[in-house]
């Protein structure tokens, strides 16, 4: 599970630019939606590696 954790921010900029695509936007007009999800998916990353820290696996 926890080596597939690579895959949030993946699939949600995927679905993010499918977005952006289908409603006629420009990936510029995007950008801040991208910076949302990797900053996101970096605090999850880190949660995660906190946990890992804690509990010493």
């Amino acid at each position: 599970m926890l080596r597939l954790l690579f895959l949030i921010p993946a699939v949600l900029c995927l679905l993010w630019y499918l977005y952006l695509r289908n409603q006629g936007y420009s990936l510029a007009q995007g950008k801040q939606g991208f910076i949302y999800i990797l900053l996101f998916s970096a605090v999850i990353g880190a949660f995660y590696a906190l946990m890992l820290w804690l509990t010493h696996l």
